[in-house]
């Protein structure tokens, strides 16, 4: 019986270690208070600048917009007649807002398989490749946080008809992006790592 009730609290404990985190970090106006809370976001994006070239700054900005670093972040649900749930806005989720078509692309490219949206390690990779691709395909630079964004939302085809200059709210979250991506980018040079 002892054995059963350690084995029981032995799994208990590992899979609140092991989960991740799917909760908002305190303080997100603070990249290095972020950081602290959450050391396993720090190496999530330093493998991404590796691999993509993706500046971490330009990472946290658009994670912080996109899901305010809430891993099980979803769009709010439409309703008819204000009570009558129609479904969600659409099928992004997770960390880096991925639609269900994209993280499939993703999947299916250099994304492994078994990737979640909920991972921050899956969800900044997917993001580096997503960037890359807008870098390749719109020649947006992988620093430029305000156009990467505004292609980021709109798609690269959207971004390349230029669909966002008749969105002036969204060209006003793209600047916001930005200006969060240098004031992430100034505070990085300050942590002590």
């Amino acid at each position: 019986m002892s054995r059963a009730i350690f084995a029981v609290m032995a799994l208990a404990m590992l899979a609140a270690c092991g989960g991740g985190y799917n909760t908002s970090p305190r303080n997100l106006d603070n990249a290095c208070s972020i950081l602290k809370q959450r050391p396993s976001y720090l190496r999530a994006f330093q493998n991404t600048q590796r691999k993509w070239g993706v500046p971490v700054h330009v990472q946290m900005a658009t994670i912080y917009q996109e899901s305010k670093f809430d891993g099980n972040a979803r769009t709010p649900y439409q309703w008819k007649l204000g009570v009558i749930p129609m479904g969600r806005q659409s099928s992004a989720y997770g960390y880096a807002q991925a639609l269900d078509g994209t993280w499939d692309d993703y999947k299916k490219g250099p994304g492994r398989r078994g990737a979640k949206r909920t991972n921050i390690r899956d969800a900044t990779d997917f993001m580096g490749w997503y960037m890359n691709e807008t870098q390749r395909r719109n020649g947006i630079p992988l620093y430029d946080a305000r156009n990467q964004y505004l292609a980021y939302h709109e798609g690269h085809t959207g971004y390349a008809r230029g669909s966002h200059n008749r969105k002036a709210w969204l060209v006003r979250v793209a600047d916001s992006v930005q200006r969060r991506a240098n004031t992430y980018q100034a505070q990085l040079q300050t942590c002590a790592r």
